[in-house]
């Protein structure tokens, strides 16, 4: 998939994908394209035998009025013969050309994906949920689309060209009349793709807006009900919808055009041979025979025709397909890793923040100049107002995106320079929203990991889970359905804490993770985090408003528009600073 594909000529274009996929299974390739051989042959052949049996049979049959029974039986055996391997051929064809079809299309899924879950955060904000679905799926459906008439158009080549041979054995002048329809074949595939490309392009960009909307409604079904924007969203998607049905209709009606064409233009060609093939009969110039047999290789040759207008018909559509999904595989900002570890150790992390800068926007930075200390075993809390870039600061901790600038180290190593997974087996990070899959609690807790169920309850006690799981039917096995539906907010946000506790991560960052409790749960969920970490003197980083959550600190971390304002304990920031103690007396008044 890495291969380079040049932009060009769409015909260029799409040879060059499907080179991609013929380096990519060779012997597949092989297979399907020799299976298609031996048909193209085997059809050809059966024009022979129709041509000798006219000449040899039938018309002495006309002319004595009776017909060898031997000679009979080996026309029956000619036809049966080069019929069974004609069949032997279509199905070494069509099972390899399927088998590298969806080969290529696991290959390409399973490339993109691997690219999303290596691109940084930052990446996958700047592009819709709904496109890159559309990627993963109807783009790389598309882009493959040409393998499956790929084994059959070169088959068929191979049968045109001997087809073409035999005709010009058969008979020079008719040979010459019947191939001028090459010409006009050309010209209208050439015409077919200049009107088509653009509308297969645009088609494959609003599958991807449609699909982008679909996906926001259902996510956001509970704001449009409750605010009764049904017919708002209906008639959003409608638009959408309806564009993406016109585009679709305008490229239909070219290829119902280019089809048709393409199909009568060797008709057209068979009906003048047939005229010149009669006048040249009476004067003597050839036999019936030869006249029948550059016919049906004129039929012949119009397969071949189709079925690689068949193959062009679809580059439009897979070299949109194929730029899209190569899009993703080579897109910028993957992270890179080094070959660091971290100690291997019960013992919290040691978490430095140096003079970090981080900007969405080159023009407008969201961190500047931050740096503090998480000493091990500690607990600090980082306090300021909205949009103060706290939960980008979170982010960076748990290196979900990288700093522009400075440095993040843990234990006295910079994050970047960690191998791959070394962080996150450290590190865990709970954000303010809860997401949870459609399994069991078990599942959601564990991630598949071997965790055994007495370290699962221990998590979910610790996290004041215990209680709502134990009351469920199934227990750990309850499933509770797509995001966690069955559960309340603050129940969800209680799972996603015990899915990191279950870690025993060395560095816990809680980004507002219990905001959906009430203040009592609250507090009793903290003080058994510090409890339950206080074994293992793991550090503690917590994202807070409540004046109770912030006084369990040790230390708090007071930010203002991306800034380091005050450090200090709880009692010192009230005490020096106006504003923090605003701040915070404002969360316990809205509390």
């Amino acid at each position: 998939m890495h291969d380079d594909v040049h932009h060009g000529s769409t015909t260029r274009e799409g040879f060059a994908v499907l080179g991609v996929a013929i380096r990519r299974e060779p012997w597949v390739f092989t297979v399907a394209t020799l299976g298609a051989v031996l048909f193209g042959v085997l059809t050809v052949a059966d024009a022979w035998v129709l041509g000798w049996s006219t000449q040899n049979v039938l018309i002495p049959a006309f002319e004595t009025g009776e017909i060898g029974t031997d000679l009979l039986l080996w026309v029956v055996a000619l036809f049966l013969g080069v019929a069974l391997l004609r069949a032997v051929g279509i199905v070494a064809r069509r099972l390899g050309g399927g088998i590298m079809y969806y080969r290529m299309q696991s290959h390409t899924r399973r490339a993109v994906t691997r690219q999303y879950l290596a691109l940084p955060m930052e990446w996958h904000q700047r592009h819709p949920t709904g496109q890159l679905l559309s990627n993963a799926y109807s783009d790389v459906e598309a882009a493959w689309a040409p393998i499956m008439p790929l084994p059959m158009a070169l088959g068929t080549v191979v049968m045109m060209v001997i087809a073409v041979i035999q005709m010009f054995i058969a008979d020079v002048v008719m040979a010459v009349v019947g191939l001028l329809v090459f010409p006009a074949v050309v010209l209208a595939n050439l015409a077919y793709q200049h009107f088509a490309s653009p509308l297969m392009t645009r088609a494959q960009g609003l599958r991807a807006e449609v699909s982008e909307i679909a996906h926001e409604s259902f996510d956001g079904a509970m704001v449009v009900k409750t605010l009764g924007r049904e017919p708002e969203e209906t008639d959003r998607f409608r638009a959408k919808a309806n564009e993406l049905r016109d585009v679709n209709i305008r490229a239909g009606r070219i290829r119902a055009a280019f089809d048709p064409t393409l199909a009568s233009l060797p008709n057209i060609g068979v009906l003048v041979v047939l005229g010149v093939g009669v006048s040249r009969v009476m004067s003597g110039a050839t036999d019936a025979g030869d006249v029948v047999t550059v016919a049906y290789l004129l039929t012949i040759v119009s397969f071949p025709i189709r079925a690689i207008g068949w193959l062009l018909g679809e580059f439009p559509r897979s070299v949109v397909g194929f730029r899209r999904a190569k899009a993703v595989i080579d897109a910028t900002g993957s992270m890179t890793y080094g070959d660091a570890d971290l100690p291997r150790t019960n013992a919290g992390g040691h978490l430095v923040v140096d003079d970090l800068h981080y900007s969405y926007e080159p023009q407008t930075p969201l961190l500047a100049g931050v740096s503090f200390d998480v000493h091990p075993g500690r607990t600090v809390a980082i306090v300021g107002p909205t949009a103060s870039g706290k939960s980008t600061l979170t982010n960076l901790m748990a290196r979900l995106v990288d700093p522009d600038t400075g440095h993040i180290r843990l234990d006295g190593t910079d994050v970047r320079e960690l191998r791959r997974g070394e962080l996150s087996r450290d590190v865990a990070l709970v954000a303010q929203t809860a997401f949870l899959f459609d399994d069991t609690v078990r599942g959601n807790v564990t991630l598949g990991a071997d965790v055994p169920d007495e370290d699962v309850w221990a998590a979910l006690r610790t996290a004041q889970a215990d209680g709502f799981v134990a009351a469920l039917p199934d227990g750990l096995d309850a499933r509770l359905g797509e995001r966690g539906t069955s559960l309340s907010g603050g129940q969800r946000q209680r799972l996603s804490l015990a899915r990191a506790l279950v870690r025993r991560p060395r560095l816990l960052i809680l980004d507002d993770a219990t905001s959906a409790v009430d203040p009592e749960v609250e507090a009793r969920i903290l003080a058994s985090v510090r409890d339950d970490m206080s074994g293992s003197a793991a550090s503690l980083v917590v994202v807070a408003y409540r004046k109770a959550t912030i006084s369990l600190a040790d230390q708090v971390i007071h930010l203002d528009q991306g800034r380091v304002v005050g450090q200090g304990t709880h009692a010192e920031l009230l005490a020096t600073s106006a504003d923090y103690a605003r701040l915070v007396n404002a969360y316990e008044v809205d509390a």
